[in-house]
């Protein structure tokens, strides 16, 4: 059992809800989150992540499902329970006609913040996002990046209990990402309880000690990364890079023993295998009776794999 599991609960979401019409975005979302974890909500667009951020935050009125924050009830008009959250967006939730410093006093202020108190926290929040240098300058000089962490820093200053991340480094560069990733896992090591949603397996992967698998809807599986890759079972993975019938080579290679799933896409072939050395010498013989083998990569089970093992399609493909 992990140390997480022994730490008070902070948030218990159970059996959320939403329905738009005949669609229902959220279909019954259960999920819990302890004093300095990081639970990631992991699934393409359009799986349900926002909605459910959204209805834990008490933004979006729920169909059915309760949420409580260390034992307390949240809901759309439960501001006392909301002050214990932190929420940053997708979308960029600060004005660029003002500085950094400008924003996170005005900010600061909605949230009761002032005087010595407000001015202290600035400082420290300043400082963990990486902008003490740039406090001055109007945001809309900033990049993009920039201003994301500057989001980030908004939900930062009242000191939430729980810290809820939507998407936060969706169309920044690499670089960026890196920083904001730096201070979201500083934050986790500092004891806050945060839920972040993302659609990049990787960062799931680099942040999150437990992951709620998420699609139409649904969590589909949850648990740390070792715990998920071990649903997929003893399989490996193998990417073979190819030229030629790429589409007609992968269904051939969907029927050579102890072949999981074989897809094709782009210029590769990706495959799950129960034992890729065994396998390797015949999924590249049988890929060759109609493509040109360029390249071989195998690789460990991981989340890409598991949601692949768990809704028959790529995450990325899922994705787009």
């Amino acid at each position: 059992m992990s140390e997480e599991a022994h730490a008070p609960v902070v948030l218990a979401a159970r059996d959320l809800r939403k329905r738009y019409g005949t669609i229902e975005a959220v279909r019954g979302v259960s999920l819990e989150i302890h004093e300095g974890e990081t639970y990631g909500l992991l699934g393409p667009n359009g799986a349900g992540k926002t909605t459910t951020i959204s209805m834990i935050c008490g933004l979006l009125a729920r169909d059915g499902g309760e949420v409580h924050l260390d034992g307390k009830p949240v809901d759309v008009g439960a501001v006392a329970a909301k002050a214990g959250i932190g929420y940053v967006p997708q979308e960029l939730a600060i004005y660029p006609d003002l500085t950094a410093k400008e924003n996170l006093q005005f900010f600061g202020r909605l949230y009761g913040l002032s005087g010595a108190r407000l001015k202290t926290r600035i400082g420290e929040v300043l400082a963990l996002i990486g902008l003490t240098e740039r406090a001055n300058d109007r945001t809309d000089k900033y990049s993009g990046g920039m201003q994301r962490r500057l989001n980030i820093g908004i939900g930062l200053l009242h000191q939430p209990r729980l810290l809820l991340l939507d998407e936060p480094t969706v169309g920044v560069d690499p670089q960026s990402r890196n920083a904001i990733l730096e201070s979201i896992a500083k934050l986790g090591r500092q004891g806050m309880a945060i839920l972040y949603t993302t659609h990049y397996m990787e960062e799931a992967e680099r942040l999150c000690d437990r992951v709620g698998i998420i699609d139409a809807g649904e969590i589909r599986a949850e648990g740390t990364q070792r715990e998920l890759v071990a649903l997929v079972g003893e399989q490996d993975k193998v990417r073979l890079t190819v030229t030629g019938d790429v589409a007609g080579a992968a269904v051939d290679v969907a029927t050579v023993p102890g072949v999981a799933r074989a897809d094709a896409r782009d210029n590769t072939i990706e495959i799950l295998v129960a034992d890729a050395r065994q396998a390797l010498p015949r999924l590249i013989d049988t890929a060759e009776a109609k493509a040109d083998v360029k390249g071989v990569d195998v690789v460990q089970p991981d989340l890409e794999a598991v949601f692949l093992h768990l809704t028959g399609r790529a995450l990325r493909d899922a994705a787009e």
